[in-house]
C-alpha cells in the first residue's frame, strides 16, 4: 500500500502576525511556522497504517524552500519519503489541488490523506478538489477509518449522529480532530531525518482563480468594563449599556 499525505505549512496559532506592507499577505518576519494541525491527524493515520499494514508513506507539500521544515518533521515522525512540489500559487485552493493532482496521477497511490482544512485560510476544499480531479472516491471530516482489501469504511460525526461512508480504493480521506492522537518525534527520529533527502519537483503550471485583494487584521478588542455595586445594580447598569451604548437591545 502506498499513501500520500499532503501537508501545509501555516503560522503557529500562538504567533502574533502582521500584515505585510503591500497589504495582501502576512509579514513572514518573526513568524513561527508549523504543520497545519489537521494535517497532523492525516499524517498520524498514515503512520499507523504503515505500522499495521506495512504501507509506504510519502509526505508532500506544495510551496517554497521554507516548507522543507515540515517535511523534515514528517520524516522524523516516520514518513518514508518527503517531496517538495515547488510552486508559488499556494493561496488558491483549486490551484493547489491541480498541482497535487498532477503530481499524484499515475504514481500508484492507494490512499491520499489530507487534513479537512488548513489553519488560517480554513478553505476546507483541497482534498475534495483533488478527489474530483482524479475521479476518486472520497470521505471528508473522518473520525474513524478502516481499510479492507481494496475498500475503505469511514465514519464522521453528523448533526443526526454518526455517518458511515464506504467505498473502493484508491480514495481521498480528509481527517478531522478525533481520528487519532498525533505523536511527537523522537530524538532518534529527528537526528535520522537530518540525513534523509527531500525530493524537489516542479509543480504543474496553473493559473490562480482566486487572489487576495487586501488583508487587514481585526480591530483591537476594547478593554472590558467593571460594574460596581450589588448584583441588582450591576444588572441594571449592564442593561442600560447594552441598550444605550452597544445598542444591541
Amino acid at each position: 500500500m502506498k499513501i500520500l499525505v499532503a501537508l501545509k505549512q501555516v503560522p503557529d496559532t500562538e504567533t502574533k502576525i502582521k500584515v505585510a506592507a503591500e497589504g495582501k499577505s502576512l509579514d513572514p518576519a518573526d513568524v513561527k511556522w508549523i504543520t497545519s494541525p489537521y494535517d497532523e491527524y492525516a499524517l498520524e493515520e498514515a503512520l499507523r497504517l504503515k505500522e499495521a499494514k506495512g504501507a509506504e508513506v510519502v509526505a508532500v507539500s506544495v510551496g517554497g524552500e521554507k516548507a522543507k521544515d515540515i517535511l523534515r518533521n514528517a520524516l522524523a515522525l516516520g514518513a518514508d519519503q518527503a517531496v517538495l512540489v515547488k510552486a508559488t500559487e499556494t493561496g488558491d485552493p483549486l490551484a493547489v489541488a491541480r498541482i497535487l493532482a498532477t503530481f499524484a496521477e499515475g504514481k500508484g497511490f492507494d490512499l491520499l490523506l489530507f487534513g479537512n482544512k488548513g489553519f488560517g485560510a480554513d478553505n476546507g476544499a483541497v482534498g475534495s478538489m483533488v478527489a474530483e480531479l482524479l475521479g476518486l472516491a472520497q470521505a471528508n471530516l473522518v473520525t474513524k477509518l478502516e481499510l479492507g482489501e481494496g475498500t475503505f469504511r469511514a465514519e464522521r460525526e453528523g448533526d443526526g449522529g454518526t455517518e458511515v461512508i464506504e467505498g473502493s480504493l484508491p480514495a481521498v480521506i480528509t481527517a478531522q480532530r478525533g481520528l487519532n492522537e498525533p505523536r511527537y518525534a523522537s530524538l532518534k527520529g529527528i537526528m535520522a531525518a537530518k540525513k534523509k533527502p527531500i525530493e524537489e519537483v516542479d509543480g504543474a503550471i496553473v493559473t490562480a482563480t482566486v487572489r487576495v485583494s487586501s488583508m487587514v487584521l481585526p480591530p483591537a478588542r476594547l478593554e472590558g468594563r467593571k460594574l460596581d455595586g450589588e448584583v441588582p445594580a450591576q444588572a441594571a447598569a449592564l442593561l442600560g449599556l447594552l441598550k444605550n451604548e452597544a445598542k444591541v437591545l
